[in-house]
């Protein structure tokens, strides 16, 4: 059965089979020895990402913020932090990358902004009625005293959605809401300026050379005007904070200012919802190019159900002619090489916990084969930092060094994202693994801001580079091979039907062949030249367990 077949090739749909490499820029490259990685850190390894083999970037926000939430706090959108440098390094970085042939996707956060942002320092200081309090949900409380809270919406990150104000005079004053910290207030989409100034930003960022934008939480910033409560059961389009019809409206303002440039940017959505129909709407040929698929990511490590999101996500995506996305991790979620580990290798924000075992061995086996399996699906691969080097969640950091508001608003429960946050290990030593430079006349540089391990160096990019063997050698022949083999960039997708129930095996156009064994018989494999395997194979030249191989038919 033919599940898939690309569209005909567009000069301008790079976006379509791209592979895309997400930098969390605290924790990628310091190149001025501070302990915080920065833009000057990322221009100096754009020489490694080449080499990698990706085709853009995507960068978690650098915009101005108190880091209240890793910078998806943002107190302004014109203005790069100080701790990552400069809007003139951002827009050399832009440049630099280009040449190498390298785009630029930027993050964009519609739902929210920081409580520092000016606007709501203005609203703050302003009254009841106000235009700036219009720009935001504020509202009176419940009851003769107005200490009820409006709703009671749960937080995306546990908790209450509604924080009180303080009047001028000590008293207590209206509520705002926020779906997630109370530093990061809701902003109205029925008010103009908050539209107006989104189209604003994103002609500020495509004009310096952004090649597209990521927009974080795709689903959540138009809420019902009545603010009902949660029904146990809604329909489509009725939930009060969440995949509202109104917000196609809103991405269908931005894609035309996308498409508005001579090379059309580029819309990538954070989408979070079960029901494939309605994700698809988003990706209408007026709204977003390409939007996360969550749902692989999540599921556990098993034939049936790896099979059933693939076959769903591109049965979602066929009837818009939009491209599916891959990705096993970003950096909100555990790395895959410790989920993989677990005997519940699937992932659930609601299920983290300190403590949970895991075998590396394991994980790191399955994580190889799952990077043959989502480098040969068809549509835009995405790789967050440190997964090329196959590196484990950090589980034991101190708890006096996170920072994740995940963990403190679970009251210490979860653990939070710190541990996939970790900064990367370049070098084998040194006092943070090559992540900065030495401190001039000291042998020691700046501690990083989250610390690593005293085994980090062991998957440094300079421990594995010219190790045959590593995960990063893997990932740099399948990006390679990726890019040079016309099937995986045009070819359909059709399942092999007899590889057996625990195996994973497919074509792509007439030429190739995916085959991935998650379970525990050795599996035959169809005849053909071996391209790539994530492991060593059977003597008899079968595929074993929790390995995957790509084949020339």
């Amino acid at each position: 059965m033919t599940t898939s077949s690309p569209s005909a090739p567009d000069p301008h749909a790079w976006w379509r089979h791209a592979v895309i490499y997400q930098i969390y820029p605290r924790s990628f490259a310091d190149g001025n020895g501070d302990g915080t990685g920065d833009l000057a850190g990322v221009r100096g390894r754009l020489p490694y990402l080449k080499e990698l083999g990706v085709d853009a970037v995507w960068f978690t926000p650098w915009y101005v913020s108190p880091l209240a939430d890793g910078g998806y706090d943002v107190a302004d959108y014109r203005a790069i932090d100080p701790q990552f440098g400069t809007l003139a390094e951002a827009e050399a970085l832009i440049t630099e990358a280009a040449a190498l042939g390298i785009r630029t996707i930027i993050d964009v956060v519609p739902n929210h902004v920081s409580s520092a942002h000016a606007w709501f320092q203005a609203a703050l200081a302003s009254e009841p009625g106000s235009p700036e309090r219009a720009r935001f949900w504020f509202h009176d409380g419940l009851g003769p005293d107005g200490s009820g809270m409006p709703t009671h919406w749960q937080s995306s990150f546990q908790g209450t959605t509604w924080t009180r104000t303080t009047r001028p005079d000590g008293t207590p004053g209206q509520w705002y809401l926020h779906l997630f910290t109370p530093e990061q207030p809701d902003l109205n989409w029925e008010n103009p300026d908050v539209r107006q100034e989104h189209l604003d930003v994103l002609r500020f960022w495509f004009d310096r050379g952004a090649a597209g934008v990521r927009i974080d939480s795709a689903a959540l910033p138009v809420k019902d005007r009545a603010l009902p409560e949660v029904p146990e059961i809604h329909g489509p389009g009725e939930h009060p904070h969440l995949d509202r019809d109104e917000l196609h409206d809103i991405y269908r303002t931005w894609r035309a200012v996308a498409d508005g440039y001579d090379d059309p940017r580029i819309l990538v959505g954070e989408v979070w919802l079960p029901d494939a129909e309605r994700f698809a709407q988003y990706l209408r040929p007026d709204e977003m190019h390409t939007a996360f698929n969550f749902d692989f990511m999540v599921r556990p490590w098993a034939a049936a159900a790896m099979r059933e999101s693939i076959d769903t996500t591109l049965a979602a995506h066929a009837p818009v002619d939009a491209p599916a996305t891959w990705v096993l991790s970003n950096h909100d979620i555990t790395r895959p090489v410790t989920r993989y580990g677990r005997e519940d290798s699937s992932f659930d924000f609601a299920r983290k916990r300190f403590g949970i075992p895991t075998d590396v061995a394991v994980g790191t086996r399955r994580a190889r084969a799952a990077a043959l399996l989502t480098g040969a699906l068809p549509g835009a691969l995405y790789v967050y930092q440190g997964d090329e080097l196959g590196l484990p969640e950090v589980e034991d950091l101190p708890l006096d060094v996170l920072q994740d508001p995940m963990h403190f608003r679970s009251n210490g429960v979860d653990p939070g994202r710190d541990g996939c946050r970790v900064p990367l290990p370049w070098n084998r030593s040194g006092a943070s693994y090559g992540f900065g430079p030495e401190r001039p006349g000291s042998d020691r540089a700046e501690k990083p801001w989250l610390p690593q391990p005293v085994w980090w160096g062991e998957y440094a990019v300079e421990a594995q580079e010219h190790d045959p063997a590593s995960m990063l050698t893997l990932y740099r022949t399948m990006l390679r091979l990726r890019r040079s083999l016309p099937d995986l960039a045009a070819g359909a997708f059709t399942w092999i039907e007899d590889a057996g129930a625990d195996v994973l095996a497919f074509r792509r156009g007439a030429g190739f062949a995916c085959v991935v064994n998650l379970g525990a018989t050795p599996a035959a494999r169809p005849d053909g030249e071996m391209l790539l395997a994530s492991g060593p194979l059977a003597p008899d030249g079968a595929v074993p367990h929790d390995t995957a191989v790509w084949l020339r038919l």
